[in-house]
């Protein structure tokens, strides 16, 4: 995703002389081609991120739309003061771009991971918060950001990911990557779409056509932007992000409670745990195996609330 993130920030800055980049001493080998086609608007920081987001703020009360761009945690965690009180407060138009969000960087341990982001900046004011599940995502999301500036996090993986379905465009409505049949949908966020669709593809042999539906955007929300959801008996939330206030919670505040979501999230047992982001993946149990396992659970309770009573 991070390529495709460059990728689209060049096109971009292209055609918007505003956009500016600035990078916390990482990136190498990715965001060259940006610096080298626009060295008067790019800037590495230096491992020193909490400056980083001041000087981004700066740069955009000047009339710059800067897009920041560090490792997951580093730019949100360590930075939160700077982004409640110098981006969200005063309404900059400022994007912070976490590369790696979720499990990507595991081997380094729990200080790298991003777990938590989603929760936390979901409580910004005045904060749009994109989660692509794809680079086709990504890029569109990329797109979307630089037409409408603001004060923006954008949460990508670290490289790798396959491209999983076309899509043109982003408007805050869930995006329907694969229909189906059941009264069941599957509803994923960020880089976890490939395991659910996964998912999807075991069901499917026992011809169970499980709707999959993909969310970038998750903040702002409204019942209204979530009606194509409403409909369904039940959904199954994927997510590498903990239980708490990432993309269940948001169901849940946003969808009528007739709809009972279903949370498949990262385990608090693996912070104590340092393995690739695969081996994190099947200890939290946010794998296809488990989620097709979830997703019959909730049909089997939905078809025996179903039954007539004798």
């Amino acid at each position: 995703m991070r390529t495709a993130f460059i990728n689209e920030l060049i096109v971009q800055a292209r055609q918007h002389p505003e956009i500016f980049l600035i990078v916390g001493d990482l990136g190498f080998s990715v965001i060259e081609p940006f610096a080298s086609e626009f060295p008067d608007r790019f800037l590495n920081a230096g491992i020193a991120e909490q400056n980083m987001t001041g000087v981004a703020a700066g740069l955009a009360s000047e009339g710059y739309h800067v897009f920041t761009y560090s490792i997951a945690n580093f730019p949100t965690l360590r930075c939160l003061e700077q982004i409640r009180n110098d981006i969200c407060y005063h309404n900059l138009p400022v994007t912070v771009v976490a590369v790696g969000g979720g499990l990507a960087y595991g081997n380094l341990g729990y200080s790298h991971h991003a777990v938590q982001d989603i929760a936390i900046l979901r409580t910004m004011p005045n904060l749009t918060l994109l989660a692509p599940g794809d680079p086709g995502e990504t890029k569109e999301c990329v797109s979307w950001l630089s037409i409408n500036p603001r004060p923006s996090y954008l949460r990508i993986g670290k490289a790798g990911e396959k491209s999983l379905h076309e899509v043109r465009g982003i408007d805050g409505i869930p995006l329907l990557v694969r229909p189906g049949t059941t009264d069941i949908a599957l509803v994923s966020t960020g880089g976890i779409l490939d395991e659910t669709l996964a998912a999807a593809d075991i069901l499917s042999k026992d011809g169970l056509m499980a709707p999959v539906y993909s969310m970038p955007w998750l903040k702002p929300l409204s019942p209204s932007s979530l009606s194509i959801l409403a409909p369904y008996r039940a959904l199954v939330a994927v997510e590498e992000h903990v239980p708490q206030g990432g993309l269940a919670g948001a169901l849940r505040e946003n969808l009528p409670h007739s709809v009972p979501i279903h949370s498949i999230s990262v385990s608090e047992s693996i912070s104590s745990m340092v393995g690739s982001q695969s081996f994190l993946r099947n200890e939290s149990g946010i794998t296809s195996n488990h989620i097709e396992s979830v997703f019959r659970h909730a049909l089997i309770q939905w078809r025996s609330f179903q039954l007539p009573t004798p």
